[in-house]
């Protein structure tokens, strides 16, 4: 990988909240493209966009530059501003309660580590290809996963 840049599109998705899940990632770098996916039968939407850019940023096999793209605020601002707090408070929020999805936070923290990632948040549904692409990837999960239970 001459340019060590990736940029990676994220979404995750949920028929119900909780419901069947699926987490789509896009990574794109030098020229070259590869897409992700996966799905959870009981889960919530909020986990499938932690997942989705979990499981984008453990592919990368060394430490790369991303620019990572989600149109989840969740997920965003957790990792840019909420995520300190929470250790600081031992995994607690502002009002004392365990931080939701842990394990979650706690493996997109360790991903974190391993690469110098730019946040970006986009407007779902809008139109972004990447997200839109992204989008796609977790709605195929999901409908791949239900096929199969059929």
């Amino acid at each position: 990988m001459a340019d060590k840049t990736v940029i990676v599109h994220t979404d995750g998705a949920c028929r119900g909240n909780p419901g069947p899940g699926g987490w789509g990632a896009l990574l794109e770098w030098g020229g070259h493209c590869r897409e992700l996916k996966g799905g959870e039968p009981e889960t919530t939407n909020n986990r499938m966009e932690l997942r989705a850019a979990i499981e984008a940023l453990s592919t990368l096999k060394r430490r790369c530059q991303v620019e990572l793209y989600t149109d989840s605020e969740y997920v965003r601002q957790g990792i840019t501003q909420w995520m300190d707090g929470w250790k600081q408070r031992g995994w607690k929020t502002s009002a004392k309660k365990p931080v939701k999805n842990r394990e979650l936070w706690e493996a997109l923290d360790r991903q974190c580590q391993r690469h110098d990632i730019r946040w970006h948040w986009v407007k779902g549904h809008a139109g972004h290809p990447g997200n839109e692409r992204a989008d796609a990837l977790a709605n195929e999960a999901i409908d791949e996963m239900q096929g199969a239970k059929a």
